[in-house]
């Protein structure tokens, strides 16, 4: 009973929200409650810039605690900066046996809330995160590389979006059955039959969520969200390169459940060792039944394989592919490409790396245009982008691990190279690795160069492939998008029939897809709210962030009837 003086003041705060949320869900028009400017933040509680950096600075050297978290036989860190700096911070190293049993004990009194409370409880922790925003954003430029203005975007209020909607589809598939109902069957002369029933979303167990590390709330932020709202308990466990903002995140969740009256070990952190692999072990755990994953095909692919007793929700990776067959825009098209290729220096899953050209060229409203005037164009205009190293190093951030700079450098090596990679010196932080992004030139018809072109090179590095013809390139990317997947294709063209070659390709492969963007949205962005995330119907996902199926198999309805 002590909880329902806080239940009701959540449900007056943030029933409004949520309302907007579901409108939101169902419009796909633009919304967001979160502010996406610095200068928005320091009143009503929110930190500003200064409170934001200070409480950041705050926990480096130090222990970050979790409200005395069960089962801690161990503190562990090591997190380095990929701009060069020692975090410090250490973290609850679990003893699952013991954490594992906790998190089940409150699960009784979550569910019994029901779906409109746990959406509510949900909203309120993304609300303190929220007023963190300047805290998180260090936090997310500090593990994942991110530059500064992105760190704050992305892993601020766009990731809030992101759990927010997660949140909204889950209470909107929850209260679809209604949670009474009286049934009457009529029996001609006799008495009828009438039963009532009950009908309860039951939680599944707890999940899991396995953080990556260049999006460690972008990512981690949905199948959080989405499986506490339908009752779950959630372990996070972070990518080990990006343990503090998901630590912080999940500290502040267990705050307002305690404040709201519920267990706070029903949201607890899952830090590893160096090399300890605790995720494999967590992912076979019987109380695990459901798993949220992020990061590499081949690991995807084994929770997909062996991870049998949970709902398994990966996004892997693929092929991005952009078909330029012509435009009315030539430098508009030119501009947003540039930007698309270099953003986080191409370190994100939705960036392209297939460009697929017509060895012959295009038409534009500048002329025809040769393959290899587009591609030096194109090169020329990624120059002019970053041509300024301020500039440049706002857009690009930092390389995040050195395995995306051995791949950025191994890629001069594949073929005709048109815009060579640079180092960029950042004055701020001078041991970042910042580099520009490297365009090589290959050719459809080589096998050899086929190799490249059909794997995945995460990071700073795109092809400029010749095919022979529109037709060409539609099949190139049906192939690409069925065997490798891709989490986002685009296509220029003013040809009708190209276009709509183009989006029966993405309809029937299930991929995402963009049209001639020549403006200030990109292929490798999606809106919360609006655009869905990966589809779920190609390789390089099986999910989609966020819909309906994203969080309908979280829990499951239970019946029960009694004759009245």
């Amino acid at each position: 009973m002590a909880a329902e003086p806080t239940a009701h003041e959540l449900l007056r705060k943030h029933r409004p929200t949520l309302d907007q949320a579901l409108e939101a869900i169902r419009t796909r028009a633009y919304w967001s409650p979160h502010p996406e400017h610095p200068k928005a933040y320091g009143e009503n509680g929110s930190l500003d810039a200064a409170a934001g950096k200070a409480a950041f600075d705050a926990l480096l050297g130090n222990r970050l605690d979790l409200a005395d978290q069960p089962g801690v036989d161990d503190w562990v860190g090591g997190e380095v900066s990929p701009y060069g700096i020692e975090l410090g911070v250490s973290y609850p190293h679990p003893d699952i046996d013991v954490l594992l049993p906790a998190m089940r004990a409150g699960q009784r009194a979550w569910r019994e809330a029901g779906p409109e409370l746990r959406a509510v409880v949900c909203l309120e922790i993304l609300k303190r995160i929220s007023d963190r925003t300047h805290q998180f954003a260090h936090a997310v430029m500090h593990t994942s590389g991110q530059a500064f203005m992105m760190a704050f975007q992305a892993g601020g209020p766009h990731a809030q979006d992101r759990g927010l909607e997660a949140v909204a589809y889950a209470y909107a598939e929850q209260v679809r059955t209604p949670e009474q109902a009286e049934w009457t069957k009529p029996q001609g002369k006799r008495d009828p039959l009438v039963l009532t029933k009950r009908f309860t979303a039951v939680p599944r167990g707890i999940g899991l969520v396995i953080g990556c590390n260049t999006f460690p709330t972008w990512n981690g932020f949905p199948g959080l969200f989405a499986s506490l709202a339908t009752g779950n308990a959630v372990l996070v466990k972070p990518h080990p390169r990006a343990v503090l903002p998901l630590a912080l995140t999940v500290r502040i969740a267990r705050d307002v459940l305690a404040e709201a009256g519920f267990d706070p070990n029903l949201v607890a952190l899952a830090a590893e060792r160096p090399g300890e692999g605790i995720a494999k072990t967590l992912a076979l755990r019987p109380e695990i039944k459901i798993i949220d994953y992020t990061g590499s095909t081949a690991f995807g692919d084994w929770l997909e394989t062996n991870a049998h007793q949970a709902q398994v929700y990966t996004e892997k990776a693929g092929v991005n592919t952009v078909i330029v067959h012509s435009t009315d825009d030539y430098q508009g098209m030119l501009s947003n490409l540039a930007f698309s290729l270099s953003l986080y220096s191409g370190q994100m899953c939705t960036t392209p790396q297939n460009l697929l050209i017509p060895r012959d060229g295009i038409a534009t409203d500048q002329g025809h245009k040769s393959f290899d005037e587009v591609t030096a164009d194109l090169a020329r205009a990624v120059d002019g982008l970053l041509g300024d190293d301020a500039r440049a190093n706002a857009l690009l951030g930092a390389i995040v691990n050195p395995d995306v700079k051995a791949r950025l450098e191994a890629a001069a090596g594949l073929g005709e190279v048109a815009l060579a990679s640079r180092e960029v010196t950042n004055p701020e932080f001078p041991d970042a690795v910042v580099r520009t992004p490297v365009i090589v030139k290959l050719d459809g018809a080589k096998p050899d160069d086929e190799a490249a072109y059909m794997s995945e090179c995460f990071g700073p590095v795109s092809f400029a492939v010749a095919v022979d013809s529109a037709a060409d390139a539609v099949e190139l990317l049906r192939r690409t998008v069925r065997e490798k997947g891709a989490m986002t294709v685009g296509a220029y063209t003013t040809d009708a029939a190209t276009e709509q070659a183009v989006e029966e390709v993405c309809l029937e492969e299930a991929a995402q897809l963009s049209l001639n963007l020549t403006g200030g949205v990109y292929v490798n962005q999606t809106a919360a709210f609006s655009d869905f995330h990966g589809s779920g119907g190609n390789p390089a996902a099986n999910a989609a962030l966020t819909d309906s199926a994203f969080v309908a198999s979280r829990f499951r309805m239970v019946e029960v009837r009694r004759e009245a």
